[in-house]
């Protein structure tokens, strides 16, 4: 079975975005970013939640439309309705069960993109293998936290550390058994 990776950027204190979804202090170049850029290639296969696709809307991202042209889409949501929807992407239901026929019938590990209630409810549903986190050297102070409201509690092993030049940090957590 396929894993599922959350890599997402994040502020020392925990936020992947500020308030009102601001992610305009997190580094947007260099080769950290050029790091996880090269590394996205290697999924085809991505799940997030509404509010993460509906956030790529204003950056460009036509509704129904993929947002990685490499990538089959699975958007985990109970309100979201598109017309025009590509054969890349798929609406589905939040359901512990689709997930787990999503990692069995994906071609490559799965990159969770975002969203830290949909992050959040995928923990506490003990879906989430391992952690890639862009560890930005920012303080935010509010916003989305990484895991929503999610309460979970759960060990895991940093396996991997990057450094770059601009401070930012590519951190590699698995999930202890």
């Amino acid at each position: 079975m396929r894993k599922i990776v959350y890599y997402v950027a994040s502020s020392i204190d925990g936020y992947i975005a500020g308030e009102n979804d601001d992610i305009s202090k997190f580094m947007m170049h260099g080769e950290g970013v050029e790091k996880y850029k090269s590394d996205l290639a290697n999924f085809k296969t991505v799940i997030m939640g509404r509010k993460t696709y509906e956030f790529g809307y204003q950056y460009g991202l036509e509704p129904g439309q993929p947002a990685y042209p490499n990538m089959k889409h699975h958007i985990f949501s109970n309100t979201l309705t598109i017309e025009n929807i590509s054969d890349m992407v798929t609406v589905e239901k939040p359901s512990v069960e689709r997930v787990n026929e999503i990692r069995q019938n994906a071609k490559s590990d799965i990159y969770l993109c975002g969203g830290g209630q949909f992050a959040g409810w995928l923990l506490d549903n003990g879906l989430i293998d391992q952690l890639k986190i862009k560890l930005n050297p920012i303080v935010l102070g509010g916003g989305t936290k990484l895991f929503g409201t999610s309460k979970s509690s759960v060990n895991w092993d940093l396996t991997e550390k990057q450094s770059f030049p601009d401070g930012l940090q590519i951190l590699t957590f698995t999930k202890k058994n």
